[in-house]
């Protein structure tokens, strides 16, 4: 036990050595690494996998945690008594299927405790360390555990071998009510921007829904089609404005008439979440 605790501090003193805290300011947007979407065609024995949760991102600059936008995260003292120096790279989870509930809680400029209290931070990467993410995680596992923060996780990481049991853990996860998985190379450094050395695998649904508004664009679509105002055949009314080719935009589906589109599961309300058109159809299945 001692010899653990030797190594431990060993690794806890290298780490502070090599990636000092990042400081940004209030409105600095932060040096994230962003995910491609999983094709296919990736080796998967070289690749750690997690799930994708379902939270909002947030960078721990060694002082506050920030969005992705730049803006600071108001965390309660106590939520970040304990968090380490070095840049964490991870996101405020609140449970699967609360993104909205959680947005709501963490976007108040005064932090209510009771509601921080269910907020959970995970964290996925170290981007200061310059190694390999095999041996970020190692790191990672050492800053959580000597933080002893109740609050602060270390995402769960685990590997497959093949297709086949990608898409069974990936269909464990989406039954869980889960969004989908995260594939992370496992000598991959820290990359700023979006890159093929992480990527993301989610599920989509396809349904039909009929037009009821065009909605004019705006930029380079002014004078065209930005998006569909679109009505479920129960009643669910929302904006498709992704998907669509110009000569769509220019020649938009009628309104009455059916387009099929394909989303990535729904809000609390019911609402599709990322809808993206697909193609027009004639009538409801």
């Amino acid at each position: 036990m001692l010899v653990f605790k030797f190594i431990a501090l060993l690794l806890t003193i290298a780490l502070l050595i090599t990636t000092p805290a990042v400081i940004a300011t209030e409105t600095a947007i932060p040096p994230l690494t962003l995910a491609e979407t999983y094709q296919g065609k990736a080796d998967l024995k070289l690749y750690w996998v997690s799930e994708k949760l379902d939270g909002v991102r947030a960078f721990w600059n060694g002082r506050q945690l920030i969005s992705r936008q730049g803006h600071v995260y108001p965390a309660p003292s106590w939520f970040i008594q304990g968090f380490p120096d070095q840049a964490l790279d991870g996101e405020l989870w609140l449970g699967r299927q609360q993104f909205e509930t959680l947005l709501s809680y963490v976007s108040k400029k005064q932090p209510i405790d009771s509601e921080w209290k269910k907020i959970k931070y995970y964290v996925f990467d170290l981007p200061g360390l310059e190694q390999p993410f095999q041996l970020r995680l190692q790191y990672l596992q050492q800053l959580v555990s000597a933080s002893n923060n109740p609050y602060l996780f270390l995402v769960d990481q685990f590997r497959v071998d093949n297709k086949k049991e990608l898409q069974k853990e990936l269909k464990r996860i989406v039954d869980l009510g889960g969004e989908g998985l995260m594939l992370h190379h496992a000598d991959a450094y820290y990359h700023v921007g979006r890159n093929r050395d992480l990527l993301k695998l989610k599920p989509y649904y396809d349904a039909e829904a009929e037009v009821i508004a065009h909605i004019a664009g705006k930029g380079k679509y002014q004078g065209m089609m930005g998006a569909l105002l679109v009505k479920t055949a129960d009643g669910i009314e929302f904006k498709i404005g992704s998907g669509f080719s110009d000569t769509e935009r220019i020649n938009p589906a009628k309104i009455g008439s059916i387009i099929s589109y394909k989303y990535h599961g729904k809000t609390t309300k019911g609402i599709p979440r990322f809808a993206s058109f697909l193609r027009r159809r004639k009538q409801f299945k």
